[in-house]
């Protein structure tokens, strides 16, 4: 199916960066100058929504949320009439921010309103300013907006709008998801069902959202296997059948136990944890590498979404598994550089004191 997009495609890493940046410009800029509004495009479900209140909250700014698509009269937009002395002035609407910023005015799925609804929005993209009332100064604007074309119930924007925004394309990736996953407490098993089967993630009815929510539901079942009949049942509540069905096999195949990253690093029982992935991994003739790379991917967004350092002990345990010996090279050698990366705000360097590791990095065998 294609779709109408606008601005590079990238994913929510650099969709963050891009936001950051014009926040950054707008803090240091003086005098009246306003930012350009940034539009974010994307499949829905994928999250556009919840990045945008992210950086928000991590930045400390206020942010005003505004669906356009429910506005129904003019007046919503615009405020109410008034008097005032022999002029007639607009009372600005309740949402419209009445503090300085910085700050984030969010017009989600913009492209969802009324025609009249998007006209009378382009003087406040253009001018930050709304008949008689404007913004209050150092706001961003940013929208939001799934792609023209296939089944979308969208209203096109013509060019004299499209020119007033900054344009990006948010793509799904599943490592960058599972980075997120991780910080917002998504049960593991959900993690590891997405980096195995990310190519199931942009369906009609399946999405990083709704993959979330049925997440949710089947958080408090400890024993999946035993509860199959009630988790196909949450499953076709909110996501594809072809979906449902690979979890269901994904739980036959018990990979839902697979361990989790504080089992290897923190674990009393490391040899064992490790024992049960070699198996996983070489259950019959076949060398399951899927299964080893999704460990390793977890492990990687797990350690580098860490608040606090680890322990020497948890330093040697990582160490440990990089050096088992039932994982390629090209994992192992990738793992490492993965970790000791320093665009990570955290780097892992003291893995460069064990010796081997050391070797590995330095000879990149």
């Amino acid at each position: 199916m294609s779709f109408l997009t606008y601005g590079a495609r990238v994913h929510a890493d650099t969709v963050t960066r891009l936001i950051e940046h014009n926040i950054q410009i707008m803090r240091t800029q003086t005098g009246d100058a306003r930012p350009t509004p940034i539009c974010i495009w994307g499949l829905h479900g994928i999250g556009k929504t919840e990045l945008v209140k992210g950086i928000a909250k991590r930045i400390n700014a206020p942010l005003v949320y505004v669906a356009p698509a429910q506005f129904e009269e003019m007046g919503d937009l615009i405020g109410m009439p008034r008097i005032d002395g022999n002029v007639t002035k607009f009372t600005p609407p309740d949402w419209v921010p009445t503090q300085d910023g910085p700050g984030i005015l969010l017009l989600d799925d913009v492209n969802r309103a009324d025609d009249r609804i998007l006209r009378g929005i382009m003087q406040l993209l253009q001018y930050y300013e709304l008949v008689s009332w404007e913004l209050p100064k150092r706001w961003l604007i940013i929208l939001t907006a799934n792609p023209d074309g296939g089944d979308y119930s969208v209203t096109p924007l013509d060019d004299a709008m499209l020119n007033r925004m900054l344009h990006i394309t948010m793509d799904f990736n599943a490592a960058i998801w599972a980075q997120w996953a991780e910080k917002a407490g998504v049960d593991e098993r959900g993690i590891y069902f997405v980096l195995a089967y990310p190519e199931l993630v942009n369906g009609k009815r399946t999405t990083p959202r709704s993959l979330v929510q049925f997440f949710d539901l089947i958080a408090p079942f400890d024993d999946l296997n035993a509860e199959l009949p009630m988790i196909k049942i949450l499953g076709e509540s909110c996501l594809d059948t072809e979906t449902v069905q690979t979890f269901i096999n994904f739980v036959h195949l018990k990979l839902d136990k697979i361990p989790g990253p504080e089992q290897i690093i923190d674990g009393n029982n490391f040899e064992q944890t490790t024992d049960h992935i070699k198996r996983l991994v070489n259950d019959g003739s076949v060398q399951r590498l899927d299964i080893l790379s999704v460990v390793i991917s977890r492990l990687i967004n797990y350690l580098l979404s860490r608040s606090n350092a680890l322990s020497e002990v948890q330093l040697a345990q990582v160490a440990k598994f990089i050096l088992l010996d039932f994982i390629p090279n090209d994992l192992r050698l990738s793992m490492a550089q993965e970790l000791v990366s320093t665009k990570h705000p955290t780097p892992l360097s003291g893995l460069y004191a064990n010796p081997e590791i050391g070797k590995l990095l330095l000879t990149k065998m």
